[in-house]
Parts: C-alpha cells; sequence; structure tokens
C-alpha cells in the first residue's frame, strides 16, 4: 500500500526544471490546448450534425451511442490513464492519447455503417481519456501554482467554447461540406499538437519514473485498473442511459446499478492487497484531495445542467432565435476563464479555503438568477446568470486541481489529476441523469406518459419543468459549501 502524502507536499519545481527553458513553455501549452480543444469540441460537435450522418448511414435508433461510447471510454479510462502518467511519463501518453485520438477521428471520417461510427469513437474516447489527464498533469509539471491558474484558465476557456463553438461548426460541416469533415479536420491538427508536443516537451522528472526496474513495472495494478473500468463503466451506462433506453425501475437499471456496487466494493479490497493500486487509499483520506474531487463534481454537475437548459428556455420560453440563445449560455465561456485567470493571486495570497467560498458564492448567486427567470423575463437575466455561475465555476474547477496537485510530490500528480477529472465525468453524468429526470417528471406530470421531446413542448408545459431544474441547479451549487467546509483552514499553496 501506498503511504499517504503530506497535506502540503511541495509541487515540483517550475519548468526549468522540467522543460528547461522558459520559453518552451509557449509551444507546449499551445500543443495542449490544441489536444484538449479536439476533445472537448468532438463532445459537443455532433449534436447538430445527426440527421446528415442517420440520413447517410441509417440507424436512428443507434445515434445516442454515439455520445454514449465516447464519454463511456473516455470517462472509465481517465483515472487509469492518471497512474499510467505516473509510472511511464507525461511525454509518450500524451502521445499515446492523440494518436489514439487521431486514429479514432480517422475511422469515424470513413464510416461505413451507425455500428462502425459507434466502434471508431469508442477509439477516439479512449484517446481523449489520456489526453484529459495528462495534459492537465503537464501543466502541473511546467507551471508554478501560482503561474498554473492562468495557464489553465486558457484550458478552461476552451471547454467553455466548445460547448457553443462545437455545435456550430457541426451544424456547418454537415450543411456545407459533409459530416465527415468533423472527424477529417483532426487528422492535421493533432499531428500539429503531437509535432510541437515531441519537440519541445522534454521530461526531466520522468527519468526518475523511467529507471523503475522492471519487476517494479509489472505491480502496475492490472485487476485494479479492470475493476475501476468495469465498474465506472456500467455507473456511467446506468446514469447515461437510465430514463431514456429503458425507465429507471426496469430490472435492467437495477442490475447495472447493483452490478456497479458490488464491484466498487470488490475494489475497497483490491487495491488493498495491490502493491501500487490505481486508486489508492491515500487519494481518499486527505482533505485537500477530498475538497478538490468533491468541487469538481459538482462542476461537472452544472455545467451540464447550464449548457443543456438554458438554450432550451431561451429558444422555447422566452422565443429566442438559435443565436440569441447560444449567446445566451456563451456567457458561461466569458465568465469562467476570467474568474480562472484572476484566482492565481487569490490563492497564492489567501489559500485554497477562501477562494472555494468565494466561487461557491458566486456560484449559487448565478444559479438563483437563472431560477428566477420566467415567460416575461429577458433573456439577458439568463445570460447575467449565465455570466456569475461561469465565475464560480472559474473560481472551483482550476484552483481545485492546482490544490489537489500542489499537495502531492511529481510522482503522484497524474493519479490525483486523473481522479479530479474522473470526479468531473461522473458529475456531469449524475447532472444530466438527475435534471433530465426533473424535466421529464414535471412534462409527464402535465401531458401524462409518453410525452414528445422537451424542445417541442409549448411553453406552457416547458416553462415549469426547465424552471424546476434551474432551481435543482441552485441547489446543486450550494454543495460547493461543502468543499469549502471540507478544505483544511489553512493549505500552503506555494510551489
Amino acid at each position: 500500500m501506498s503511504t499517504p502524502p503530506t497535506a502540503a507536499a511541495p509541487a515540483t519545481p517550475v519548468s526549468r526544471a522540467t522543460v528547461g527553458l522558459r520559453s518552451e513553455r509557449g509551444p507546449i501549452l499551445g500543443s495542449v490546448m490544441i489536444s484538449i480543444a479536439l476533445v472537448a469540441i468532438d463532445t459537443t460537435i455532433l449534436a447538430t450534425a445527426v440527421p446528415s450522418i442517420v440520413a447517410d448511414l441509417g440507424g436512428f435508433t443507434q445515434f445516442p451511442w454515439m455520445f454514449s461510447a465516447f464519454l463511456l471510454a473516455q470517462a472509465v479510462t481517465v483515472p487509469i490513464y492518471g497512474k499510467l502518467a505516473d509510472v511511464v511519463g507525461r511525454k509518450p501518453l500524451m502521445l499515446v492519447g492523440i494518436g489514439l485520438f487521431v486514429l479514432g477521428s480517422l475511422l469515424c471520417a470513413v464510416a461505413w455503417s451507425m455500428t462502425a461510427l459507434i466502434a471508431a469513437r469508442a477509439v477516439q474516447g479512449l484517446g481523449a481519456g489520456a489526453i484529459q489527464p495528462t495534459g492537465m498533469t503537464i501543466m502541473g509539471d511546467i507551471y508554478s501554482v501560482a503561474e498554473r491558474a492562468v495557464a489553465q484558465a486558457y484550458v478552461a476557456s476552451v471547454w467553455a467554447m466548445s460547448a457553443v463553438v462545437g455545435p456550430t461548426l457541426g451544424g456547418l460541416f454537415s450543411e456545407h461540406l459533409s459530416w465527415r469533415w468533423i472527424f477529417w479536420i483532426n487528422l492535421p491538427l493533432g499531428a500539429a499538437a503531437a509535432w510541437m508536443l515531441q519537440r519541445r516537451f522534454t521530461e526531466s522528472e520522468a527519468a526518475t519514473a523511467r529507471r523503475r526496474t522492471a519487476g517494479e513495472r509489472l505491480r502496475l495494478d492490472v485487476l485494479g485498473a479492470f475493476v475501476v473500468a468495469i465498474a465506472a463503466g456500467l455507473l456511467l451506462l446506468g446514469l447515461l442511459e437510465g430514463g431514456i433506453r429503458w425507465s429507471w425501475s426496469s430490472g435492467t437499471s437495477v442490475g447495472i446499478f447493483a452490478g456497479a456496487a458490488v464491484l466498487a466494493l470488490a475494489l475497497v479490497g483490491v487495491e488493498r492487497r495491490a502493491i501500487d493500486p490505481v486508486l489508492p487509499g491515500w487519494l481518499f483520506r486527505d482533505r485537500v484531495l477530498n475538497a478538490a474531487t468533491l468541487g469538481a463534481f459538482v462542476v461537472g454537475a452544472l455545467t451540464l445542467g447550464v449548457t443543456s437548459y438554458v438554450p432550451v428556455y431561451a429558444q422555447t420560453v422566452l422565443g429566442a432565435d438559435a443565436v440569441t440563445a447560444g449567446l445566451a449560455v456563451a456567457a458561461l465561456a466569458i465568465g469562467w476563464p476570467i474568474a480562472a485567470s484572476t484566482a492565481g493571486r487569490f490563492y497564492v495570497r489567501r489559500g485554497f479555503r477562501p477562494l472555494l467560498l468565494l466561487g461557491s458564492c458566486f456560484a449559487v448567486l448565478g444559479a438563483v438568477i437563472l431560477a428566477s427567470v420566467g415567460p416575461g423575463s429577458s433573456v439577458l437575466v439568463l445570460a447575467a446568470g449565465s455570466l456569475v455561475l461561469g465565475l464560480g465555476l472559474g473560481y472551483v474547477a482550476s484552483p481545485s486541481i492546482v490544490a489537489a496537485q500542489s499537495a502531492v510530490d511529481w510522482d503522484r500528480r497524474g493519479v490525483v489529476t486523473g481522479a479530479n477529472m474522473f470526479s468531473r465525468s461522473v458529475g456531469s453524468a449524475v447532472g444530466v441523469a438527475v435534471f433530465g429526470a426533473i424535466a421529464n417528471g414535471m412534462v409527464t406530470a402535465r401531458t401524462g406518459p409518453g410525452a414528445v421531446d422537451l424542445e417541442s413542448l409549448p411553453a406552457g408545459v416547458l416553462d415549469p419543468a426547465l424552471h424546476a431544474v434551474f432551481v435543482a441547479v441552485a441547489a446543486t451549487a450550494a454543495l460547493l459549501v461543502l468543499a469549502w467546509v471540507v478544505m483544511p483552514t489553512r493549505t500552503d499553496p506555494a510551489g
């Protein structure tokens, strides 16, 4: 068993020790941003291309799996890749992730059936699972704690903008070129990201990890990795497809969640016996890491709640056009990087705990503004709520990762980054399930079973249903206060 790290273990010194020259960090950051942008955009870009894809390939009943296969493959491999980043180094794992993502994109572009496209999306997801945690870990290696929030603000803006840019690009490609260009465009961009990383990123600290003997490398927790992947896959499958492909009370749903619970319990025993576990016990005994994990979970849920339902409300209840609805939720993408870029000075001077409280206050206020909208409200109210909520998420998301990374040494940074990002993925899936169940339940109460899709319902039915979702978003935002409570009063952000 691994011993728990100290709560304020020093971060590896900045880039001069890892990269060599400060000027190298720009291209490395560019490579990481391109890679993460590809993952972020491909998460949403297919939404507006579905009609064209179905018309070309058929398989209408299968198309939801284009999204689920990607998200499942991505999410279940994140903690495994996080561990591998500490064993084999960041650079080779990042290159593997980019390679898998590009290969999956190529297979998607030449897909001859819906089944082939779904399988290729799963390959993309395997690459995305490596890119996310490894990219964020690289940034933890090459930037100091004080600098890291500013650098990660760029990545935060990539994720926030993808929620708006992705569907727009998908529509443009489908209408004016072909839906296959959604995937062809990834090939040169992925190659450019890999080329920059290969030329500019040299890991000095990774040499220590590579000096492990072959016997030590065989200590990698293969059984634990397998159990983690299956348990997480079942949990996310149940959350993503429950209430859609089968009812929550069905035998299928009960069986999936029961299987996930049994495997989760089995995982505890497996990891206790493992010499070098994928999910070591100290991850759950450190208050800084617990606070960061909880914050990531809530951020994932809130992001999905806002980006999924604000545009629907703007269009169907307030009568706004698609562009205006997109701008309303785009305000989230403005507030998030602004907060993330200013967070560094705050936590260096005052610590992470006060910053979490500030983020919680902004998030709750933004969610309350959203919950105050009504049929007579202006779209500007939705935009204001999204903006303020974005500020709150910016003060929680990136600083949470920085706090987690600064709490451990270099050889554990990949594990904690992977665990943090996995928590956000689970939070997103839980958010989709809970908010969707609330909206569908309100609609069913007014229209009866078998109601049509939300976006096609009249405003009189949608308004109370979406208002209930916004109230649930506000209640979820209040959970960020728990992260503030869990975070130790004094944390050392120096590093």
